[in-house]
């Protein structure tokens, strides 16, 4: 079977196309001759379901499925029933990269859905661009991932990693003087995710004259948190800031309630929206915040089908992950119905980059548009733990509570 690839390594480019191939528009074949039917479209998908990231990347795998189960339904794609084929990266970006390398040289897919974690989607989105692929990815939120030159490259999310606490820094520095925290310590993941979370509150602070007092970052793999929640609780920081997953936040607000460290503010990335969480730390979650692409009330009509769909498969409302998986089919899509092709021709693939690049997709995290380098260009919102329950509290238009300034206890 021939199908055109264009593949680039070094500057260097180099075709392969058989003389049978050359005779089609471009050395491009159809979905159906790369598919080996006619009646499926075949989407590849590396997701980290062993390893340091596969508590989230199981609940992107849980979102894509539910996205081809919805799709199918309801006509397919293009009319054609939709395949996800899978491959375990176990959050490793050597493996992810050979993966999409399989995907679309064995497995012949039709197109492609990004990985889970920025560490995953650097490697996999270059093996994309390399092929041509449009990649439109729902995790990697990292600034680095948008200033490797991809011009294939979707994030189906709000907003990137460094502003996904922006409306926190807001309302952090229009509260009055004598709540304002002066001082705050830092824990984040070595992880370029976790740290642009983090680190993008981080500056917004420290410009505004409140004190770093502690910035300890850790590997991935760590689970002993001892010692760092003995560094952040010496310093009797007025908030603390975790730019984290899921398990390393528990570990860590575990090993803070340990020392009786009690902070005025707390926020920890992606780890307060898995439903999970609150068991996890003993149910002392009041006040706790995180920054969300998403919620399951949003009024959006996407979303309230997605929900209705989601939890009828599983019993319980999508989180996060799953609605940016969702999400990411979603965009691809929209694409592929706009344009009318779903094949790996450098000709469609490229078709549907420029229609992203040009277009808005309603989506279930709200609409989104994107800059020349992949960046949404939306806002993500504040939950926080009131009452026991996760409620979104900025922006104030949005909000499902009042924002509490001063954290009662963990």
């Amino acid at each position: 079977m021939s199908v055109f690839r264009t593949v680039r390594r070094g500057g260097l480019a180099a075709t392969a196309c058989l003389a049978l191939a050359a005779t089609l528009a471009g050395c491009g074949l159809s979905s159906d001759a790369a598919s080996g039917s006619e009646d499926e479209i075949v989407i590849g998908v590396s997701l980290p379901l062993t390893g340091d990231f596969s508590e989230p990347g199981k609940g992107v795998e849980r979102g894509y499925e539910a996205w081809a189960e919805y799709v199918n339904e309801n006509g397919g794609l293009l009319g054609k029933q939709v395949r996800l084929e899978i491959l375990d990266d176990q959050s490793s970006a050597d493996r992810v990269a050979s993966d999409y390398e399989k995907l679309i040289n064995q497995e012949e897919v039709d197109l492609v859905f990004g990985p889970f974690s920025t560490r995953l989607v650097v490697p996999a989105a270059q093996v994309a661009q390399d092929y041509g692929f449009l990649f439109v990815e729902p995790a990697g939120a990292a600034e680095e991932v948008f200033t490797q030159g991809f011009d294939n490259l979707f994030y189906a999310a709000p907003a990137i990693a460094d502003d996904h606490y922006n409306l926190l820094a807001e309302k952090i520095l229009s509260m009055p003087e004598g709540q304002r925290p002066r001082s705050v310590a830092y824990a984040t993941m070595d992880d370029p995710f976790a740290q642009g979370t983090a680190y993008g509150l981080k500056d917004k602070l420290e410009a505004a004259g409140i004190e770093t007092v502690a910035d300890e970052v850790y590997p991935p793999n760590t689970t002993d948190f001892s010692s760092i929640a003995a560094k952040i609780a010496d310093t009797e920081a007025d908030m603390v800031v975790g730019g984290t997953q899921y398990q390393d936040a528990v570990n860590l607000i575990v090993a803070l309630q340990q020392l009786d460290y009690q902070p005025k503010l707390a926020a920890f990335s992606t780890a307060p929206t898995n439903p999970e969480f609150p068991e996890a730390i003993g149910s002392k979650t009041e006040g706790i915040l995180s920054p969300t692409g998403y919620t399951p009330d949003a009024s959006y009509p996407e979303n309230q089908e997605f929900v209705e769909f989601y939890t009828d498969l599983h019993g319980e409302p999508p989180a996060e992950d799953e609605a940016n998986a969702w999400t990411t089919g979603e965009v691809v899509a929209a694409a592929v119905e706009a344009v009318g092709c779903a094949d790996p021709s450098q000709e469609c693939q490229q078709q549907l980059i420029d229609w992203l690049h040009e277009n808005t997709v309603d989506t279930v995290v709200g609409p989104l548009s994107w800059d020349a380098e992949g960046r949404p260009q939306s806002a993500h919102l504040i939950q926080q733990y009131v009452d026991g329950e996760i409620r979104i509290v900025l922006p104030e238009d949005q909000a499902e509570a009042d924002f509490i300034p001063v954290k009662p206890e963990w």
